[in-house]
């Protein structure tokens, strides 16, 4: 293998780049616009949760309980109501997510000392939201009713009451619970899988479409060589998307990198020969740029997007589920990418997916070159 023939082949790969601006905009545009929107589109957070109120006892205590939730960032009261009907209306239309309705009697029952009810109506659509707010709200009604029995107790000159369990959580890592933190490293991951794939998927099979294969069959440029040259172009464009994706996450969306920088730079570079390759070995056995295309999405953005951990827990899955994960390298890549955004370890505690990862790249180059022969079929 002749270190010259490689550069003329990457040359050669570089000047078709540059000169088809559909590879450029594909190989640079696209994940930094795809990092954009998923980053700013794709969120599990619930805040401001459009809310109705439908206060029956018009009273000092009800709007006392009331301000809790006007005050929490997350509840968004949109409108006050008067009956089911508007209540109804608010859900259906999708102007309420929630509705909170406070009966008549409420502050009578309050200040006589007695319990009351207090309904939520939640539209369950959206599971997840609703989940959620629900929760939340059971929280504020929880700890409003905790301040009144606190209250009730000190008014009667007793003892301060303490609470039989002090519950202290501790959230590390991700302390402000933004979704954001998780899912631009894990993002980063998914759009470098797809594109590389994306970009190597055509290069061969447009060889053989625009009949220059024949010609590069023809020079003393061995299969490797031919292969590696080829492969080099894309991976400068893909480190280079991997700068500007660490960049962006750093200053747009303002994820904190507790890690090693280098770390993650070494970790995409493995990772980028081992998608390249498969890119490049769906585009030998295809010989067709159409399906070549279609297969790169089929066994990278599918895969990558729904089993590699990026936004769905593997936890939840199926277990048959949980199993297919393991053959799925953009796995292995979110979790170093979130292990050293969130957590700031080192290969100390990753060399397992590191190691995994590499036997990907490896494997998946090899196979490449097995596939690829200099000889016309």
């Amino acid at each position: 293998m002749k270190l010259r023939r490689i550069r003329a082949m990457a040359h050669k790969e570089f000047l078709h780049i540059i000169r088809d601006p559909r590879s450029l905009v594909m190989g640079i545009a696209i994940p930094m616009l795809m990092l954009i929107l998923y980053g700013y589109a794709l969120t599990l957070d619930v805040d401001n949760v459009p809310s109705v109120i439908w206060d029956q006892s018009e009273s000092v205590v009800s709007r006392d309980f009331i301000s809790r939730f006007g005050g929490s960032r997350y509840f968004s009261i949109q409108k006050y109501v008067q009956s089911y009907r508007e209540v109804e209306k608010a859900i259906d239309s999708g102007l309420a997510l929630l509705a909170l309705i406070i009966p008549k009697d409420f502050a009578g029952h309050i200040e006589k000392k007695a319990s009351t009810s207090v309904q939520l109506i939640v539209d369950g659509s959206d599971a997840n939201t609703a989940t959620l707010a629900t929760g939340y709200a059971t929280v504020i009604a929880q700890t409003y009713s905790q301040e009144i029995a606190l209250n009730r107790i000190r008014r009667m000159g007793g003892k301060s009451m303490n609470l039989p369990l002090d519950f202290r959580p501790l959230v590390l890592f991700n302390s402000d619970l933004e979704s954001k933190n998780f899912i631009v490293p894990g993002l980063i991951a998914v759009i470098m899988m797809i594109i590389a794939a994306l970009l190597t998927s055509l290069t061969v099979a447009r060889e053989w479409e625009n009949g220059t294969m024949e010609q590069l069959i023809s020079t003393p440029v061995k299969s490797e060589e031919l292969i590696l040259g080829k492969i080099l172009p894309y991976f400068a464009i893909g480190m280079f998307d991997v700068f500007l994706a660490v960049l962006m996450g750093e200053f747009l969306f303002q994820v904190p990198l507790r890690g090693n920088a280098a770390l993650i730079f070494g970790m995409s570079a493995i990772f980028l020969a081992g998608t390249l390759s498969m890119g490049l070995l769906i585009s030998i056995v295809t010989k067709s740029q159409l399906v070549a295309n279609q297969m790169a999405m089929v066994f990278t953005f599918l895969p990558s997007f729904l089993l590699s951990g990026f936004v769905y827990a593997i936890s939840n899955m199926p277990k048959f589920l949980q199993l297919l994960t393991y053959l799925i390298p953009a796995r292995y890549f979110v979790t170093i990418l979130k292990a050293i955004y969130l957590k700031g370890v080192g290969l100390k505690v990753l060399w397992l997916e590191a190691g995994l990862l590499t036997i990907f790249g490896i494997f998946m180059i090899g196979l490449a070159n097995l596939k690829f022969k200099k000889k016309l079929e």
